[in-house]
């Protein structure tokens, strides 16, 4: 299992070639002249018999949360279905009309089909919401019978899995908190397959793998703590930028936090392996631990004159943190020269039907994007959707929430990130943008757009990406998915120039 993920990494090498002329521009940041992805499967567009799920999802959800009474439900975003945001305005917010949805695609009949699934899902969770566990079991119940996994369209297979972590969540209140047991071999097996059909995983790892190597220009002893680093797929790419550099490569020392023994144990020696064929100086160091569980940085083992980065891509499929304050504490204490954050635009705090609302559209929208690239019946997709998608429905509806957790999530940390004296956002640079277009080029459909410009289109097809406030976005449509931002700590200064080192 473990090869087969660094042979997914090898494949995205192609991004950035060794063999071809490097350079340095005025700042020091590494640039390339040209890159190759003809290596990558590029997906074939699905024809489809039916309109996004998330516009569904979208038009009713608002009609049903406006009628209820006295009723707030919010996203991480402030409305209902983030958006990509240009200033104060949205810049594709706008809600299809009616007529627009039952112009679409989709026959009738299962236009009809798919939309009363969704209008129960949705009553159904209200059900949950008040406690009336009974209606709500009756419900549920009908659903199952009318929604599948393996259905032809989204509406069904988004449904089906919603409703089982519903049903979950009914079972948990009767009987108590249950925790499932992680299953990291087919979890991990199925982000291996994620990785290749999806650009997701790859834009979190490339636009923070570029901020990590600007942060480290001109410095001979580096230390990276990954938050929860699972596989570790993200570090050979750094690992072979790294050993070509001009001025020759660093020392590297690489901290990786999860919650199997063995699976760190495994990730250290194939990222070893890795760093010793490249003639690296290298040093890994597991830490079984939540990263809210650590009392005290010593465990840590931060040596004087390393340059410290840190690095969260951030899931849903487990706590992977702890408490949230006490994270945010670590990285005050750690002072890193840089931390690159990769955020889902979805929120784990709020009550339950805040929660709800939100995953229902993330979800619906992610399982817009597969299905209009994989046929139904693709095996790599519903691998994706059963060992990936749903387990991160389960723990946000099922498991998670501050009732449950007896921990509140922050809803957004890069708002707690810039509300603190102590952290100051480094703006992506343009090279990050470069990386996260070649990405999304062999993904098609792709729509690029910069802050300055991005007021020109008024609607997207496939996936976007947008440049603003200091961030890289990615979405489907109009609807933001991930947001990777990079942080340095109040004591550095990057106006300063990169000459300065600790050599």
């Amino acid at each position: 299992m473990m090869k087969g993920g660094f042979e997914v990494v090898h494949g995205a090498l192609d991004l950035i070639q060794p063999h071809e002329q490097w350079e340095y521009n005025n700042n020091s940041i590494v640039v390339f002249q040209s890159a190759s992805s003809n290596n990558f499967p590029k997906p074939m567009a699905v024809e489809r018999n039916e309109l996004e799920l998330s516009d569904w999802v979208e038009h009713v959800t608002k009609q049903l949360i406006d009628d209820l009474p006295e009723t707030e439900v919010t996203t991480a975003g402030g409305s209902f279905g983030p958006s990509f945001q240009t200033g104060n305005e949205a810049e594709c917010g706008n809600l299809k009309s009616t007529e627009q949805i039952n112009g679409g695609l989709m026959s009738r009949v299962d236009e009809q089909h798919g939309l009363s699934l969704i209008t129960l899902l949705l009553e159904c969770a209200v059900a949950i919401s008040v406690d009336n566990l009974g209606e709500a079991h009756r419900m549920l119940l009908e659903l199952t019978q009318m929604a599948s996994p393996y259905g032809a369209s989204c509406a069904e297979r988004v449904v089906s899995y919603f409703a089982k972590a519903m049903a979950s969540r009914v079972i948990n209140s009767w009987l108590g908190l249950c925790s499932p047991l992680v299953s990291h071999t087919s979890v991990h097996s199925s982000l291996q397959i994620f990785n290749n059909i999806s650009p997701f995983i790859k834009f979190a790892h490339f636009t923070s793998n570029q901020s990590i190597l600007e942060a480290f220009h001109g410095r001979d002893r580096v230390h990276i703590i990954d938050i929860d680093i699972m596989q570790g797929l993200q570090w050979p790419a750094l690992f072979h930028i790294l050993a070509t550099r001009i001025d020759g490569p660093p020392h590297i020392r690489l901290t990786g936090m999860g919650s199997s023994v063995d699976l760190l144990t495994q990730t250290g020696k194939q990222l070893s392996n890795f760093a010793r064929r490249l003639g690296l100086s290298f040093e890994f160091h597991p830490i079984p631990k939540k990263s809210g569980e650590i009392d005290s940085i010593r465990s840590l083992q931060i040596r004087e004159g390393e340059t410290l980065a840190v690095h969260w891509l951030q899931h849903s499929l487990y706590d992977a943190t702890g408490a949230d304050w006490k994270t945010m504490r670590l990285l005050e204490e750690l002072s890193p020269r840089v931390i690159t954050l990769v955020e889902q635009e979805i929120s784990h705090g709020g009550s339950f039907l805040d929660r709800f609302v939100g995953s229902l559209h993330y979800y619906s929208t992610i399982f817009d994007s597969l299905g209009a690239s994989f046929a139904s019946d693709d095996s790599g997709r519903h691998r994706v959707e059963h060992y990936l998608l749903y387990r991160e429905i389960n723990n946000i509806l099922a498991i998670g929430g501050p009732a449950r957790s007896g921990e509140e999530k922050y809803r957004e940390w890069r708002s707690e990130m810039a509300g603190r004296n102590r952290f100051v956002q480094v703006p992506m640079s343009g090279n990050a943008m470069a990386q996260a277009q070649l990405i999304l080029n062999m993904f098609p459909p792709f729509q690029s757009h910069s802050h300055s410009h991005s007021h020109s289109h008024s609607h997207s097809h496939g996936y976007r990406l947008v440049q603003g406030e200091g961030t890289l976005k990615l979405g489907w449509k109009d609807t933001t998915l991930y947001t990777a931002s990079a942080w340095t700590s109040q004591p550095y200064n990057y106006s300063h120039s990169h000459s300065h080192s600790h050599r």
